[in-house]
């Protein structure tokens, strides 16, 4: 399993602009950006991601309820969901783990390496299948 397309939920359209640079410029990976998560959430059937990165903190529906509206779709149980937020208390982190996620990014995050963090991240999801 390779890592190609990933789906992208930011409300801050600075970082989306940062984030596609990094992830399209960069890395050649195929990016689909949402500034929340209700529309994510309702076109990420039929985009099929290879991998979700979710901010936590979105205006109306956070982080944690567009996970959870994701995982309710059959076909998107298995995606692998990296949080990038600012907010990395322990707990927060525990937080985003216990609901679902692989992995939480922090903001600021080094751009230039974030498309082989996620290879890395996707990879570690991959391994033995």
């Amino acid at each position: 399993m390779e890592l190609n397309t990933i789906l992208h939920v930011e409300d801050d359209e600075s970082i989306r602009v940062i984030v596609e640079m990094a992830l399209v410029d960069l890395f050649g990976f195929t990016l689909f950006s949402f500034d929340n998560g209700k529309d994510a959430s309702a076109a990420v059937e039929g985009l099929q991601p290879d991998l979700i990165l979710l901010d936590a903190m979105m205006p109306s529906m956070d982080g944690l309820q567009t996970l959870a509206e994701i995982r309710k779709i059959p076909s998107c149980q298995s995606i692998p969901v990296v949080f990038m937020t600012a907010r990395v208390q322990q707990s927060e982190k525990k937080q985003y783990l216990e609901a679902g996620a692989v992995a939480v990014i922090e903001k600021p995050f080094d751009a230039a390496n974030l498309g082989n963090e996620l290879l890395s991240i996707y990879d570690q999801c991959h391994q033995g299948v």
